[in-house]
């Protein structure tokens, strides 16, 4: 049982508070660091969100006021310095924040992590705030927000925590969804939030790079044990040839594993520096984060990830076999 409590002390103490989430930001890091950024302006803290990567277009209604700002050392380097506390949102690995961390470093910054996935038990945090039976972060920030604030949250809080509860659960269709995260949800429409409209900002607004980027993986998708495991590449050609971005990828891997029969879906996406994005993703027969965890990865037991320093020609018939062999393992045929 987390003592928020305790964890407002920390809070209550920093005077000058910097949001932040993992690079690459999806609806959970974003609508948590959003929802806590208005409630420590109602507390009259000075804070600020600065995110590593770009604010995904799907998210602009976040931005309200442009509270969401992109790190750059020039502008923010002097700011950061005189940080009290850095609370860090839906982050499993701390390299995860880069330059940020740097910073963090450099001035020796109490961080407060807040996260639903699995840590190992030496981390670098100072307070390491984990619920692995948290369908979202958000979830989280809500249940620390309702234990220290009196009353119902605030539309502007509600639109970011529906925000995160949404995406993490799959439009409340997963396994993690539970009796908490509708009523979460419930308080939001009575606030206010407009989750028809939220909806279509996020599901219904795929950018025409996104669309040929789609195109091109489902007519290369690779079929192993059956059908049970679904795998796909996308390389940097690929998105140059589409003009699309990482956020254009987000939930390709979810959309593969919907295809009858597929149990496990497996992303092995290029990045800019030669480097590999990895994403898995399970209907729920099979546990996938031991396959991440051995790539240097992590997540939750049906929804993981890894970025590994390899070029995919080095990787790609290692994390095959690797999924392959969890998967045969797990269905007795190993």
């Amino acid at each position: 049982m987390i003592d928020w409590n305790q964890i407002n002390n920390y809070i209550s103490e920093a005077k000058t508070i910097l949001l932040t989430m993992h690079e690459n930001p999806d609806g959970d890091g974003l609508g948590s660091a959003t929802a806590m950024y208005h409630y420590l302006k109602e507390i009259d803290k000075d804070c600020r969100i600065i995110s590593v990567s770009t604010l995904p277009f799907e998210y602009h209604y976040l931005n309200d006021g442009d509270i969401i700002e992109t790190y750059d050392l020039d502008r923010h380097g002097k700011w950061i310095a005189q940080v009290d506390l850095v609370v860090i949102f839906d982050v499993g690995d701390f390299k995860r924040i880069r330059g940020i961390k740097d910073q963090i470093e450099r001035h020796n910054i109490a961080t407060l992590n807040i996260d639903h996935h699995p840590h190992p038990e030496d981390h670098p945090f100072t307070h390491n705030v984990v619920d692995l039976q948290a369908a979202s972060t958000g979830d989280m920030v809500y249940d620390y927000i309702k234990t220290v604030r009196d009353g119902k949250i605030t539309k502007a809080m509600a639109e970011g925590i529906y925000t995160a509860v949404m995406t993490d659960t799959g439009c409340f269709r997963h396994s993690n969804t539970d009796s908490h995260c509708h009523n979460i949800a419930i308080e939001c429409i009575e606030v206010g939030v407009d989750i028809s409209s939220l909806y279509q900002r996020i599901y219904e607004s795929s950018s025409h790079a996104r669309v040929a980027l789609l195109g091109k993986i489902l007519q290369d998708i690779h079929y192993e044990l059956d059908g049970e495991f679904a795998w796909f590449v996308i390389d940097q050609k690929m998105m140059d040839d589409a003009k699309a971005t990482n956020a254009d990828i987000d939930g390709f891997s979810d959309f593969v594993r919907t295809i009858r029969g597929v149990e496990v879906a497996m992303m092995v996406l290029e990045n800019a520096d030669g480097s590999c994005r990895l994403n898995f993703r399970s209907k729920g027969r099979y546990v996938i984060n031991g396959v991440a965890s051995e790539l240097g990865g992590g997540g939750h037991q049906f929804a993981a990830g890894a970025i590994v320093n390899e070029s995919i020609g080095t990787l790609l018939s290692n994390a095959v076999e690797k999924t392959r062999s969890a998967i045969m393992t797990q269905s007795g045929q190993a």
